[in-house]
């Protein structure tokens, strides 16, 4: 698998995502294709429900099928959690990333809720294509 290099990328293309989740605690939210990289600016998640806390579950899921050959980790966890059964309260706003981090290709984000439409899941996000 090829790693973008993302300085000398094709294009740059900004986009926004969101979901309200189901309680399939590792449903496919984002796949990342080849040739691209995935620039995370900020995942926010917000409690819809007025009345009841819910937890929040979002992890990174075929980690290091695009890791450049110069940096290769040891001892790696091919999924790792970004967050894991976080109680977000009910009529507020959580912000889970808000410092930058990229997905590689083939890179899949998941996620779930334990309690179905209580949460909404919002990214913000650039692909970076050096296709």
């Amino acid at each position: 698998m090829a790693n973008p290099n993302i300085v000398n990328v094709a294009t740059i293309n900004a986009g926004n995502a969101g979901w309200n989740l189901g309680t399939g605690l590792t449903d496919t939210l984002l796949t990342v294709g080849a040739d691209v990289v995935v620039k995370i600016n900020t995942i926010i998640c917000s409690n819809v429900d007025g009345t009841n806390d819910a937890d929040l579950n979002l992890l990174v899921d075929g980690m290091g099928s695009g890791v450049p050959t110069d940096a290769v980790a040891t001892g790696g966890d091919a999924t790792v959690y970004l967050a894991k059964t976080v109680s977000v309260p009910a009529d507020t706003s959580l912000s889970v990333i808000d410092s930058p981090i990229y997905l590689m290709e083939n890179d899949i984000l998941k996620g779930g809720a334990s309690a179905a439409s209580d949460l909404d899941l919002f990214i913000s996000y650039e692909v970076l294509n050096d296709a």
